[in-house]
């Protein structure tokens, strides 16, 4: 019988793992400031926002030790390099200092593996430069694992900061005619984390929406994890006895739900 998995953590350390999402598009300003106060609250990593919130991220968290990040390219990749990294210079010069850019989907699965990594590598120099920290977006759910793989190396030679699973947005028409995605899956997690090199932090987004999910993708190597259900996941922390100390806890979903997603 196999041992169990545990991690150490504490709410800090639970908190240091969230980027707080505040992305869907209907979100209003009264809901996203709604969403930046929680992010304060909490000491998460960072406030993922949309390009047009950096302005008010900037000023809510202003003192707070809780990172601006801004999504580039979002959610489909598509824009142009230039556009990207117009995109980007917006963002930094706004207050933002961490950058999850999409990388171009349809460009990847043609194998146009040049223009990834051009692409990539003048986001990461203009982030890099201003002393920020770029997550390249996989959107998995699109990719077959070769690609994944190769992305994962670009990603490394690059010295990008992490490498992120999904959009949340990435949905994917379905035999029965429906659309869904998996985003976050213990497999691709897996994968990534065994392709990109140690200097490359790993993001989980799209599935990670409890705490058992946290402590699953936090046992697999996961450092960051794209989340709208940071309230729900913190309350949860502290029913169970989760507090300012390191403990250490038994992940009780070690190989997944279903093996699949998280």
């Amino acid at each position: 019988m196999s041992q169990p998995v545990k991690v150490k953590v504490s709410l800090p350390i639970l908190a240091a793992h969230i980027d707080h999402s505040l992305l869907h598009p209907t979100l209003t300003d009264a809901q996203i400031t709604t969403g930046l106060l929680l992010c304060k609250q909490h000491s998460v990593a960072s406030a993922c926002v949309k390009p047009c919130s950096v302005p008010l991220a900037a000023e809510m968290l202003a003192g707070s030790r809780v990172k601006i990040c801004a999504v580039v390219g979002f959610p489909h990749g598509s824009s142009t390099a230039a556009t990207k990294m117009a995109e980007t210079v917006e963002a930094l010069d706004a207050g933002a200092t961490e950058i999850d850019m999409v990388v171009n989907v349809g460009k990847v699965l043609s194998g146009q593996w040049h223009y990834v990594e051009h692409e990539v590598n003048a986001i990461n120099r203009i982030v890099t430069t201003r002393g920020g920290v770029l997550k390249v977006i996989f959107e998995n759910d699109y990719l077959q694992d070769e690609h994944i793989r190769k992305l994962c190396e670009i990603c490394t030679e690059l010295e990008v900061g992490f490498v992120k699973t999904s959009t949340g947005y990435g949905f994917v028409r379905q035999d029965s005619g429906m659309y869904s995605y998996e985003g976050a899956t213990t497999p691709h997690l897996k994968l990534m984390r065994a392709s990109a090199g140690p200097g490359v932090q790993i993001k989980a987004a799209g599935g990670v929406r409890t705490l058992d999910d946290l402590l699953h993708v936090m046992s697999l190597g996961v450092t960051r994890v794209g989340a709208t259900a940071t309230e729900a996941i913190m309350e949860e922390a502290r029913r169970r006895g989760i507090g300012d100390e390191e403990i250490e806890v038994e992940v009780k979903r070690s190989d997944g739900a279903n093996g699949a997603s998280c």
